[in-house]
């Protein structure tokens, strides 16, 4: 009995994405914008918060927090003394972070990582540089802990741990011997993933060291010469993108050890793809190439068997939305990112597993969980 249990469980993550692709139907949300024609969401916490960045009627683009329910009550987050801004990620306790134009009256216009007040009232933190000019947040998790990049008094970017009170006592992070770095997903262990320029001039995937001491972690590609780490979970998975050896960028699940065990996600029939993000259940989003060359908001298959998901497909065709990529998921399934609505617009969507789904889900485990006690 005990290795019917075992097989069953081995047999589990290889049944899971076929039963997921044949089931899962999601409604669609249009978050709209801001009173102009464009937006995108960034990211979605687990209470289905979600941020991004959307146009107003100017054309200006702002930081913004979404009105989930897709009913137009979205809140400009403003800037820091300029015009444009961007939230690029809000953590589970509600604060949000991304990059605003410092002043209109110092030319050329800056923009600094900031840490935006979630009611838009404006009392947002500049949180500083390196000593150089710009700055950018871009991911926060649940302790306060803001990463993201700075330019420093030389002018070069590095990946950077922010002072969240804005005194400015930020962390340098280094780089991988050459003079570049980003930092673009921290989890709520203070892992640090990004990209770092190596002495060879590639840019490669990073596993930062969190002290700034330089201990960083190279974490290859797959077969080629540039990578990108853009995601790392709570259980320290991370995703992102590398180039395989025929030069084409690829989704990728990356070796955190550093030793080269790298996992090509796929894509949906083309060339290239992207992972994104990664939930805390190992469930990835991002894009991918179909076989007319097409970007579509992908689903991956964590295992890289590829049997992945185009997310247009698991929403009603009726709706004439047409998905290009997710660039969140949360603890509930939903699911963020940009696609061109049915009046033509790139608008900001949400993607809500259907009741009937989640029902099915729930059924699954309980039927798991009864055959499991006939063993």
């Amino acid at each position: 009995m005990k290795r019917q249990i075992l097989v069953l469980a081995a047999l589990l993550p290889f049944l899971w994405p076929a039963c997921v692709q044949a089931t899962i139907i999601y409604e669609i949300i249009d978050l709209g914008a801001l009173g102009g024609y464009e937006s995108i969401a960034c990211s979605v916490n687990d209470a289905g918060r979600i941020v991004g960045e959307a146009q107003d009627g100017r054309g200006v683009q702002l930081a913004t927090l979404f009105d989930h329910t897709g009913a137009g009550g979205n809140i400009n987050l403003g800037a820091l003394g300029g015009v444009e801004s961007r939230a690029n990620f809000i953590n589970n306790t509600g604060l949000i972070v991304g990059l605003a134009q410092y002043s209109q009256l110092q030319l050329p216009v800056r923009s600094h990582a900031a840490l935006f007040d979630p009611a838009g009232a404006g009392n947002n933190i500049d949180l500083g540089t390196l000593g150089g000019r710009s700055s950018y947040a871009r991911s926060i998790n649940d302790a306060g802990q803001i990463v993201g990049w700075a330019s420093n008094s030389r002018g070069n970017s590095h990946a950077v741990l922010f002072d969240s009170t804005g005194v400015g006592d930020n962390i340098d992070l280094g780089t991988l011997g050459g003079g570049y770095s980003d930092a673009f997903s921290i989890n709520n262990a203070g892992q640090i993933v990004g990209l770092a320029e190596n002495e060879q001039w590639w840019d490669i995937a990073a596993l930062f060291d969190p002290t700034g001491a330089g201990n960083n972690i190279e974490l290859g590609t797959l077969g080629g010469y540039n990578s990108a780490a853009w995601c790392i979970n709570d259980a320290g998975q991370i995703v992102g993108a590398a180039d395989n050896a025929r030069g084409w960028e690829r989704a990728t699940l990356f070796d955190p050890t550093g030793d080269g065990y790298n996992l090509d996600l796929g894509t949906l029939g083309g060339y290239e793809s992207l992972a994104i993000s990664i939930s805390n259940a190992g469930r990835i989003v991002g894009a991918a190439e179909n076989s007319r060359g097409e970007w579509c908001a992908t689903l991956f298959d964590p295992t890289g068997a590829g049997n992945n998901i185009d997310l247009n497909s698991l929403i009603d065709p009726a709706g004439g939305w047409t998905l290009e990529f997710a660039s969140g998921i949360n603890a509930s399934g939903w699911i963020v990112g940009q696609g061109i609505n049915p009046q033509g617009q790139r608008h900001a969507f949400l993607l809500v597993p259907e009741p009937a789904t989640i029902a099915l889900l729930g059924l699954g485990i309980l039927l798991l969980r009864k055959r499991t006690r006939r063993f």
